[in-house]
């Protein structure tokens, strides 16, 4: 029975669609929806189904039946209007498609640096080694500069800058930007694709990373504290607070995690943040740490 009700609400918008007087349309809407018409002979049957069929098929025969009624009236008012169609005129045409929910992360993110005067930064996602690691003063036996932690590319090396790889961090631009700017003040957020070996149910081989780098005379952590308050403000909320939590790690001393207060509780205490604070990533990849993203230097 399922068949037959598409089949006949098939039929019966392709008979719609072609009709071209009111005449036709009458004897259309009698012999689909009369009370001897087609949807009324299949109502008979609807008795005779199990419980469960009957309102799964109840509801197909309901929708079958309204597609054929809107169908007849839009079809009627088109000719009982007495406005003109010009169709030489284009069609328009229906929305297709939306931005990427990463794309609207990345625009919100710059907007919020770029009103506090950093200026959005793009450099190669694919970069020479020394880019990638020697100009960051990563030693040649690092773990992470071995083919089982990083994406090679398969191209001749360079005597000087090494292996092109896919970068594994973001601060290939460090060294990009002040290779460009030469002469202080910096003042950057880059926000790029970063690619490492890793994959499991919270990692993937692709992640999205941004960090900042400023350079000026004057600078210090309270900058970067107040840095980070005023994105997490912007960005998770005014009502949301955040504390950095000093942490080593192997390149950037001092080191700080970021920790922002819990969505559901705000930091009072609840099952999610289990000791009242709650860990956020900045990298929105499904890292679980911001790390040293944001980097400030004196």
């Amino acid at each position: 029975m399922r068949q037959k009700l598409q089949n006949l609400k098939n039929e019966a918008l392709a008979q719609i669609i072609q009709a071209t007087d009111p005449a036709e349309l009458k004897n259309l809407r009698y012999h689909y929806l009369g009370k001897k018409g087609a949807l009324a002979e299949i109502a008979k049957d609807l008795s005779r189904l199990e419980p469960e069929a009957k309102k799964d098929i109840g509801q197909l025969f309901n929708d079958t039946k309204s597609a054929i009624s809107e169908a007849l009236g839009r079809k009627l008012e088109i000719r009982n209007s007495k406005l003109e169609i010009d169709t030489s005129l284009p069609g328009l045409k229906p929305p297709l498609g939306h931005l990427h929910p990463v794309t609207h992360a990345i625009e919100e993110i710059s907007s919020i640096f770029e009103k506090i005067g950093f200026v959005r930064v793009r450099y190669p996602e694919a970069d020479w080694d020394w880019y990638a690691f020697e100009a960051l003063n990563m030693h040649r036996n690092h773990p992470a500069r071995d083919d089982i932690e990083t994406f090679f590319i398969d191209a001749p090396e360079d005597k000087k800058m090494g292996k092109i790889v896919l970068t594994p961090q973001t601060s290939n631009s460090q060294v990009r930007e002040m290779e460009r700017v030469k002469i202080p003040p910096i003042r950057m957020v880059n926000i790029a694709k970063c690619y490492r070996r890793q994959s499991d149910v919270s990692h993937t081989v692709m992640f999205h990373q941004f960090e900042g780098l400023v350079i000026d005379t004057d600078i210090n952590i309270t900058h970067l504290k107040g840095t980070i308050d005023h994105f997490v403000k912007q960005f998770f909320g005014p009502k949301r607070q955040s504390r950095l939590r000093p942490y080593h790690f192997q390149f950037t001393e001092p080191s700080f995690e970021v920790d922002v207060t819990c969505d559901i509780c705000l930091g009072k205490g609840c099952k999610l943040c289990k000791d009242k604070i709650h860990r956020f990533c900045l990298r929105l990849g499904g890292r679980t740490h911001l790390h040293d993203e944001i980097r400030f230097k004196n």
